[in-house]
């Protein structure tokens, strides 16, 4: 039986080291030559399947591959594309054996979220009914770190340093000019409904260095009278106080602070603009003078300061999705499990995807502080290990250096599809 090819495709919001995972997934295909043919990579994600714009990645060098390991973004592109159910637009399933056929396709690797996660099960279902079978392995990717059975998710650890050290640099600027100028710094990090990202923050003060820092979490409810005290209290002792706050942040009324009636291309309400609402309100309450910033894409991007934690195991997780995929498994997701805190061990497990699709993870309420404003010890030792290492990028003349692939197309067999 002659062997297959494998086609790979990053999804939703990229990371700093979903590249780490594809240089995983591909350097482990190429050393099993004798069972996996060439790999394909979907030029913007699912689309690039549905759409039969495939990129040959082996026009490109072995050197080439290994530098995806310390470049940010998606080599290949993303989307933010959801595929629907097989009764809702069986004509998309159709295409996508069409193309998996048309290029002897019978390895398929999702890097993605929760939406992926649901796109790949659903492939990995319906293929095989639609007389193609295709093993369909997910590998997880979300800075969000809210999928379900994984500890946590490759890219969070590197956006939760990022967070870390700009709360703890940000909160040092603003003691220095609050005698006489800024008192209170609010920073809006990610996490729609999730707030991991923002609780990152809470690590920036610790038993060497206390720093006043407020964090606001989409788990609990926002109060507006209990919030404005504890900033005030902490302006009072310590003469500042810095503030993060996540995207996701909703009022008591269950509507979110910074929701401006946008919607992404999965429906998800498109957030951003908590901050200023939040330093607003210190201003107009309170009278302190404030700065707001929102660290947006800049906290996912930030390869320079990668955890190299969060850079291991988005490699490993690559890595495993191929050597899964060689075991004969489907619809399955490699996972992180951590076996030990202090100090910290962890290894591979595996996650049926009917368990992952569309199941988000939030916050225990036991890792966050009775008065819903800070992260306590459990969650500290939950987070610190994921933030630890540096796995810096090469330099030259001062910048990070970082790889820019080929990407060349494999030529098209079929007719055009329009997605």
């Amino acid at each position: 039986m002659a062997k297959k090819n494998a086609f790979y495709a990053q999804s939703g919001g990229v990371t700093a080291v979903i590249n780490a995972s594809a240089c995983g997934v591909i350097e482990t295909a190429r050393k099993h030559k004798d069972k996996i043919g060439k790999v394909y990579a979907g030029r913007n994600g699912i689309i690039g399947a549905l759409t039969e714009d495939l990129i040959d990645t082996s026009k490109d060098s072995a050197k080439s591959i290994a530098a995806l390991r310390h470049t940010p973004a998606g080599a290949f592109g993303s989307c933010r594309y959801k595929l629907k159910g097989l009764e809702e637009n069986r004509a998309e399933y159709e295409r996508l054996i069409e193309v998996f056929k048309a290029h002897n396709i019978g390895y398929f690797f999702y890097n993605g979220g929760g939406d992926s996660a649901d796109t790949c099960y659903k492939i990995s279902q319906l293929s095989e009914k639609m007389g193609y079978p295709v093993q369909a392995i997910h590998v997880p990717k979300t800075v969000d770190n809210d999928l379900p059975i994984t500890d946590c998710c490759p890219g969070f650890g590197s956006v939760a340093k990022y967070v870390a050290v700009s709360t703890r640099e940000a909160s040092f600027d603003v003691d220095s000019m609050s005698k006489t100028s800024t008192k209170v710094f609010v920073l809006e990090v990610m996490g729609r409904h999730a707030g991991w990202i923002a609780a990152a923050g809470g690590l920036a003060s610790d038993e060497d260095c206390d720093l006043p820092i407020v964090i606001l979490f989409p788990e609990i409810p926002f109060n507006q009278k209990k919030f404005l005290a504890k900033v005030d209290a902490m302006v009072k002792k310590h003469g500042y106080c810095s503030v993060v706050v996540s995207e996701g942040v909703k009022g008591e009324d269950g509507k979110f602070l910074s929701d401006q009636g946008a919607r992404d291309a999965f429906g998800h309400a498109q957030l951003g603009g908590a901050a200023p609402v939040i330093a607003n309100m210190v201003k107009d309450a309170l009278g302190y003078k404030y700065h707001w910033a929102v660290a947006d894409y800049l906290q996912r991007a930030a390869r320079h300061i990668a955890s190299k934690t969060d850079v291991e195991q988005a490699y490993a997780l690559g890595q495993a999705a191929v050597e899964l995929a060689l075991k004969g498994e489907n619809a399955v997701m490699p996972a992180v499990v951590r076996t030990a805190d202090k100090p910290y061990r962890w290894k591979i497990g595996v996650a049926p995807l009917a368990k992952v699709a569309n199941v988000e993870k939030f916050m225990p309420r036991s890792f966050i502080t009775r008065d819903g404003f800070g992260i306590t010890e459990k969650c500290r030792t939950y987070l610190a290990p994921l933030i630890k290492g540096e796995d810096y990028p090469p330099y030259k003349n001062g910048l990070p250096q970082f790889v820019q692939l080929k990407n060349v197309a494999v030529a098209k067999k079929l007719p055009a599809f329009k997605v």
